[in-house]
């Protein structure tokens, strides 16, 4: 047995990218994108049929130029998505345009037209993450969309006041970035590296692990955004974790026994918290108190805006040059 089957014994393995063919070589049960995956797997030759059909698409539906690009853009997502769904058993995630992090309705609204056009494509909604940044309007929009039947996926989560809101909330899934939480300690203390017993990143998944199984919260935990194959091991036993090629292969190409760390009883042996509900202004105030996860969410945003305005440039110079 592989390393890589060890931990799908005892985790749900998500590959963290948009290419299809890597997707077909590792199995996961879940795949998820983003903006920066979509944009790296346009440029790749193989992918140029998805990315023509989206703007044939773009072009026809859309009422003005500014609608077309839009429609266009998410379509490229969509489609990336349907070639995906083939693949994976369960899930599959696309994101909101990270430049709606703050408008809770412009979210809702951008969430059902996905949705949509994967419906219009005849696939269940019930396999669709909608992948939404965890902000205070970024989760008050998951709540509406969970109750519509619309599954969604939290992103750019760093702080714990983030992870509870999204459980109250009652979201499907969440994504705590386990190696972004390392580069900024990383960065704040002056080291090169931590043991993974003592990574940050590490410790924060399993705060908020330990947290959602003690008070029954039914939200997926699924740690995402890694620096090296130890602090994924350290976490075996997540509800999942998404992972991308070089350590999939990595752990593939492995014998190593890979111990389930994350169950029941290390929840209830590990969680100190009482259980806590935020207002919007507790929230706030929460987040304002964690420097890391409000300079992390922040970051998070705008690099996702800049590669999906990279990607709309593309789309223009070749819709409309």
């Amino acid at each position: 047995m592989s390393a890589l089957d060890a931990l799908k014994s005892v985790t749900t393995v998500v590959a963290d990218t948009g290419d299809i063919e890597s997707i077909k070589l590792y199995q996961p049960t879940d795949a998820t994108t983003n903006p920066s995956l979509i944009l790296a797997a346009s440029k790749m030759p193989q992918y140029s049929h998805l990315i023509d059909a989206a703007i044939k698409y773009g072009l026809k539906e859309g009422k003005n130029p500014e609608e077309q690009l839009t429609l266009a853009l998410d379509r490229a997502a969509v489609n990336f998505g349907l070639e995906i769904l083939k693949i994976v058993p369960r899930y599959v995630s696309t994101e909101v345009d990270a430049r709606l992090s703050f408008s809770t309705q412009a979210t809702i609204d951008k969430a059902r037209s996905i949705i949509a056009m994967y419906e219009e494509a005849g696939y269940s909604r019930e396999r669709i993450l909608i992948k939404i940044a965890s902000t205070w309007e970024g989760i008050k929009a998951a709540e509406v969309l969970e109750k519509e039947g619309i599954s969604c996926n939290l992103t750019l989560l760093f702080g714990f006041a983030q992870a509870v809101a999204c459980a109250e909330a009652g979201v499907t899934l969440i994504s705590p970035f386990v190696g972004r939480i390392l580069d900024w300690y990383k960065k704040e203390e002056g080291v090169d590296s931590y043991p993974a017993e003592q990574d940050p990143g590490v410790l924060s998944v399993r705060r908020i692990y330990a947290y959602y199984k003690k008070y029954g919260y039914k939200t997926i935990v699924m740690g995402a955004s890694f620096r090296n194959s130890d602090e994924v091991k350290a976490l075996a036993g997540c509800d999942a974790l998404t992972i991308g090629p070089k350590f999939l292969e990595e752990l593939k190409n492995s014998d190593e026994n890979i111990p389930e760390i994350l169950n029941e009883t290390y929840a209830t042996e590990n969680c100190k918290e009482q259980k806590i509900s935020y207002s919007e202004n507790d929230f706030r105030w929460e987040l304002n108190e964690d420097p890391m996860a409000t300079e992390k969410l922040a970051e998070g945003i705008r690099k996702f805006a800049i590669d999906v305005e990279a990607l709309e440039a593309s789309f223009k110079e070749r819709m409309f040059d």
